[in-house]
């Protein structure tokens, strides 16, 4: 019989969902009484309850659509995207400096980006594959260490 711990670093190595911070959340607390003011007049008693609905629903959905970065295998994907970390070249971690200047004017076109504006740390990972298009993955995240080392691990 293996042991939970024996199997779990094989089966996942790094995951993460970009997620915003709690300040959008608290942020979209707004829309209970905008909704709950724009419907009082049609009927007061369903205000407040559609506007809490209204501030589930949203919730909900930005955090359904925030993208998810897992190197899984033998593969990272990010995204609706993947790729064999075989064909993963040097990997850069980028504080907030470094990630704003390789995001900025200077960035190539052709790069593959998953970046949220909550996060301001990420990666910047060369790709060798010939025949991708893409030089680059440029992947924001909270932890560009642990990222780059499940990279590292997975290419072993």
């Amino acid at each position: 019989m293996t042991s939970r711990s024996a199997v779990e670093p094989t089966a996942r190595v790094y995951r993460e969902r970009l997620l915003p911070g709690i300040g959008l959340y608290i942020a979209l607390l707004l829309l209970v009484p905008a909704v709950a003011l724009v419907l009082t007049p049609i009927d007061s008693s369903l205000a407040l309850p559609v506007g809490i609905a209204a501030y589930l629903i949203v919730a909900v959905a930005i955090t359904l659509m925030c993208p998810v970065v897992t190197v899984q295998g033998q593969r990272l994907a990010a995204g609706r995207a993947e790729i064999p970390v075989q064909q993963l070249g040097r990997v850069e971690l980028l504080g907030s400096e470094g990630m704003r200047a390789a995001i900025g004017p200077g960035v190539d076109a052709r790069s593959y980006l998953v970046v949220r504006g909550w996060i301001h740390r990420g990666v910047r990972i060369e790709n060798v594959d010939p025949a991708d298009p893409a030089p680059f993955w440029i992947i924001t995240t909270r932890h560009p260490q642990k990222l780059a080392e499940a990279i590292q691990a997975a290419k072993a």
